[in-house]
């Protein structure tokens, strides 16, 4: 199974910084029981190794090595691949990039390398056999993605940053079959490529017939995109602590490389 993690953003809400915002120290590592810095996208890639991802490929533009120089060639066990998009022209741009390296057969998993979400396990709840949604409750859907379901939690539409979304339930990361995904990237290429944002070629594709599902099992969802995105994954971090749930990431050896290429800098 594929995880695909597009970074190749400029993550103009959260500028000025000296490094790629996917890299932003969010939270903490623990390696034989000491705390080490903790990028943002590490909490994506974490995740996408609980339900199985067993290989990983970054989306970045040219300007990235940082994020070469930070994770290198695997994490744990699990090999990264390197993808580069030569534009910033948007989200689905940037996961087609990938597409030439999944089999028809093989589960991907799309996630957002700028988000800190739980539970931890909530990819686990998405089917390998389908196009389905990672759902999570917001209080201001507005300045999401708001799926909205019928009775059968079947997508019905995406409203795309919608000023008064009918739904509260935003996606967060989604997952299909590597055929869905080349499904997808035919509807967009007959569009002359002009989505930009996965919301607007997922109600195209339903309406030529194409089906999704969401799932509800998202509990808490941040944005760190911008300052106030930042404090609140801090927040929401240390409520995890605190309620017992895992707030840190544990350490292996790449991960423990990661956090003293961070401190050197």
């Amino acid at each position: 199974m594929w995880g695909i993690v597009p970074a190749a953003g400029r993550g103009s809400r959260i500028q000025p910084l000296a490094f790629s915002k996917e890299l932003l120290p969010v939270g903490s590592r623990l390696r034989d029981g000491f705390a080490c810095p903790c990028a943002v996208s590490e909490y994506l890639v974490e995740r996408m190794l609980r339900a199985g991802a067993t290989r990983i490929c970054f989306v970045i533009s040219p300007g990235k090595s940082d994020i070469v120089e930070y994770y290198g060639a695997g994490y744990g066990s699990v090999p990264i691949a390197y993808v580069v998009q030569p534009h910033a022209v948007g989200l689905c741009d940037a996961v087609f990039r990938a597409l030439p390296l999944i089999a028809p057969d093989e589960p991907v998993i799309v996630g957002l390398p700028d988000t800190v979400w739980f539970p931890e396990e909530a990819l686990r709840a998405l089917p390998d056999d389908a196009l389905s949604f990672l759902l999570f409750p917001v209080d201001q859907p507005e300045r999401f993605d708001a799926v909205i379901l019928d009775a059968e939690n079947r997508v019905v539409e995406i409203q795309v940053k919608r000023a008064g979304a009918n739904a509260r339930w935003i996606w967060g990361a989604f997952k299909m079959p590597g055929r869905m995904l080349g499904e997808l990237h035919a509807v967009w290429q007959a569009r002359h490529c002009a989505d930009e944002y996965i919301g607007t070629l997922m109600n195209a594709y339903l309406a030529e017939g194409g089906h999704a599902i969401g799932v509800k099992a998202g509990r808490s969802y941040v944005d760190v995109g911008t300052l106030d995105g930042y404090r609140s994954a801090i927040a929401l971090l240390g409520e995890a602590e605190g309620n017992g749930t895992t707030g840190r990431l544990s350490l292996g050896e790449p991960g423990f490389r990661a956090c003293a290429a961070s401190l050197s800098r």
